[in-house]
């Protein structure tokens, strides 16, 4: 497969959809003049699956916005990709490949905490900026975002523990315990939580740390449930979170659970059953539903995916991130390098000026001053570490569904 497809506008997803078979692959619109090369680092396989196919072709949608708006800063948008596999492992090889092979100039929609650590390096030394989807406290400062060029559209793990702590005091808990996949993501949810509850006086029954890739976490499930809880808090991945819960129902076990919503969601009820999942809380970001940006969002994702947006809210994400991206472009002028659009990110997105929802509308708006661009997944205020604050959602599994209960505002 070469590393840029060139199709035409129409042809454009459909190549895309394609390419999804492969471990790897590049899209790009037919255009002339000036481009602008985006790297799309989206997991299409491993732990983040469930999400990286939309988060991919949410920005394949957004870019064509640009494009059919003008581009932005003088310049088109390309769109090359690969895929990290949920590994830093491969995250590394493949972001290597996108910035020495493919000459992007941008690296967006890193998924787990694991990937987004291991790829700041090279895009720090390379000089380029890296949009996020992770939640390691470790990407807000030295020396992963040393130079100022990391954003992250989620909460921070930070913020998360806080909901999670803020959640299990409503919730009544009294003896939480936490169980933590062995990276930096499941870690830092888990600690961080155990952090907040202790601030406020609470005390944690039991903490284990399991690894990953096991047939069976029966084991480490056993010494958790030695301890008594009345409600484990995890972080964990689908995949593990499956064979968790299936052996704690085997256990004919009643504690309750509050998991991240990247594992507690649709797949997993599919995997284990109405019977198994009833009553888990799964805890997630709340996309800025009530936008406009948000109803943009919604209707290609629809388009694309065949499925409502609320179901990716990393799509949603990744759809912000490109035109935050594209109207710092334009902002910064044409031909900007990457120093001139970074120092513009935060010019288009933060408080003042006038509101706007999409790339076309603050393109037209920065011609008079200005622009905030409000999101779709929030509001988008970064601060200076280049963090934002989403809202989270409660979301017990009932009958098979996830309802949403209450929004925690942090």
């Amino acid at each position: 497969m070469s590393d840029i497809i060139r199709p035409t506008r129409r042809g454009a997803v459909a190549g895309l959809a394609a390419a999804f078979a492969a471990p790897s692959f590049s899209a790009a619109f037919a255009q002339s003049g000036d481009v602008f090369r985006i790297g799309a680092l989206n997991p299409v396989t491993g732990a983040g699956s469930p999400y990286g196919s939309g988060m991919q072709k949410m920005i394949v949608a957004a870019v064509e916005a640009v494009n059919a708006a003008g581009g932005a800063g003088g310049r088109k948008l390309e769109v090359v990709a690969g895929d990290p596999q949920t590994t830093p492992q491969a995250a590394v090889l493949a972001a290597k490949k996108l910035i020495e092979v493919n000459k992007a100039q941008v690296i967006l929609g890193t998924w787990s905490s694991g990937v987004s650590l291991a790829v700041a390096p090279l895009t720090n030394e390379a000089g380029l900026i890296l949009m996020n989807t992770s939640g390691a406290p470790a990407l807000s400062v030295a020396p992963a975002n040393a130079k100022g060029l990391l954003y992250r559209f989620p909460a921070t793990n930070d913020r998360l523990r806080r909901a999670f702590a803020q959640i299990a005091e409503k919730e009544g808990f009294k003896r939480p315990a936490t169980m933590a996949f062995n990276n930096a993501s499941g870690i830092g949810n888990t600690e961080g939580f155990r952090k907040a509850w202790e601030a406020n006086g609470g005390k944690i029954a039991a903490s284990v740390v399991y690894e990953p890739n096991q047939p069976s976490y029966r084991a480490e499930l056993q010494k958790v449930l030695s301890a008594k809880p009345d409600v484990i808090v995890t972080g964990s991945y689908l995949a593990d979170t499956t064979i968790i819960l299936r052996e704690w129902f085997q256990l004919g076990e009643t504690t309750k659970w509050i998991i991240p919503g990247w594992a507690a969601n649709p797949d997993l009820i599919k995997a284990l059953g109405n019977d198994v999942v009833e009553g888990v809380m799964s805890v997630d970001s709340v996309s800025n539903e009530k936008s406009q940006a948000y109803a943009a969002y919604d209707a290609a994702y629809r388009k694309a995916m065949s499925a409502p947006g609320a179901n990716n809210v990393y799509a949603a994400m990744t759809w912000d991130m490109v035109t935050c991206l594209a109207l710092a472009m334009e902002a910064a002028g044409p031909g900007a390098d990457v120093a001139k659009i970074n120092a513009r990110i935060r010019d288009v997105s933060n408080p003042g000026g006038t509101q706007v929802s999409s790339f076309a509308e603050g393109k037209e708006a920065l011609k008079k001053g200005k622009i905030n661009y409000e999101g779709a997944s929030s509001i988008l205020d970064f601060d200076e570490f280049g963090d934002v604050s989403p809202d989270f959602g409660v979301f017990p599994i009932k009958a098979g569904k996830l309802e949403r209960a209450y929004v925690v505002k942090i």
